[in-house]
């Protein structure tokens, strides 16, 4: 599972030929979320607010890179890295 950002601790990866809807997965921690693309919403998992809000805020900055990836990782490409939240 290629990893495409790291910030505050937190691992953003993306699996390839993952199932739909378009998500990513968040790792912190013992914690991790499923986050949905397009509605941008956590789908499963858990985590402290805190790492949630940052996720969530990081996602909705890049949203179009999210899907190009996810659009790669399902043609069997390797993801772009995208920027880290600051």
């Amino acid at each position: 599972m290629p990893t495409i950002s790291r910030f505050y601790g937190i691992v953003i990866r993306m699996f390839y030929d993952d199932h739909f809807p378009a998500h990513f997965h968040a790792v912190y921690n013992e914690y991790e979320l499923v986050v949905g693309v397009s509605p941008l919403q956590v789908l499963a998992g858990r985590s402290p607010n805190r790492v949630r809000s940052l996720v969530l805020e990081w996602a909705g900055a890049h949203l179009e890179e999210l899907t190009e990836n996810w659009n790669r990782c399902r043609a069997g490409q390797q993801p772009r890295r995208i920027e880290p939240l600051e």
